[in-house]
């Protein structure tokens, strides 16, 4: 499932995206811009969802240092500021969607799929490929006639790397993304599941997909046969 990141400080507000959007997303919140830009540099994120009117940082400051920073996570900038002035400044600054306050749930949703579609994180009933591997959403791994089981984090951190084909991904990020800031468990961990996951593969011949990058993370190798 995608994961997506809201940058409010309305706790109402916050409260009510993430009711309204359990389905299509995991969303995390962060509620005032320093607290979000944190967060946010992290790049583990498929959405940024930003107010504009923060404390401490604005959403647009925020937005700003986070292209600086080569982080091309889509962002939907969500305000009472609607102008065309701040539509304009908010595209400029490498948004991706608008939409004023206030502003119907529906409507919303709508925006956050279709984003997500266009960034390719988001597919309905999806599944993802390698080689002649299919890694199923429901969590079995498929490979000619053999399927195996990936149950919860398995599931996550496989969905991942899979997603990010040939990107290097450094094991903060890993755990960030799967297990997430607010966990209590060792960054350890990570190494623990990807000897898992790879005893897995190694049944089906797969287990050298997956490629350690010493001291680093892990990398998926490109598929080509």
């Amino acid at each position: 499932m995608p994961r997506g990141l809201i940058i409010e400080d309305d706790t109402i507000i916050s409260a009510n995206i993430v009711e309204a959007t359990t389905k299509i997303m995991t969303l995390e919140q962060a509620f005032d811009g320093e607290e979000g830009l944190f967060k946010a540099s992290q790049n583990i994120y498929d959405i940024i969802i930003l107010d504009l009117m923060l404390p401490k940082i604005s959403g647009f400051d925020v937005l700003k240092k986070i292209r600086e920073y080569k982080i091309d996570t889509a962002v939907l900038i969500l305000s009472a500021k609607d102008s065309v002035h701040d539509k304009i400044d908010g595209f400029n600054l490498g948004a991706d969607d608008y939409l004023a306050k206030p502003f119907n749930l529906n409507e919303l949703q709508m925006r956050i799929k279709a984003l997500l579609k266009r960034t390719m994180k988001f597919e309905m009933d999806s599944e993802l490929k390698y080689k002649d591997m299919i890694l199923s959403d429901n969590r079995t791994i498929i490979s000619g006639d053999q399927s195996i089981n990936l149950p919860g984090k398995e599931y996550e951190f496989l969905t991942y790397l899979l997603e990010n084909k040939n990107t290097i991904l450094t094991k903060e990020q890993i755990f960030d993304r799967v297990w997430g800031f607010t966990s209590d468990t060792s960054i350890t961990v990570v190494e623990v599941y990807m000897s898992n996951i790879r005893k897995k593969l190694k049944t089906i011949g797969y287990e050298k997909m997956i490629r350690t990058i010493r001291n680093v993370g892990y990398l998926v190798e490109p598929d080509e046969k």
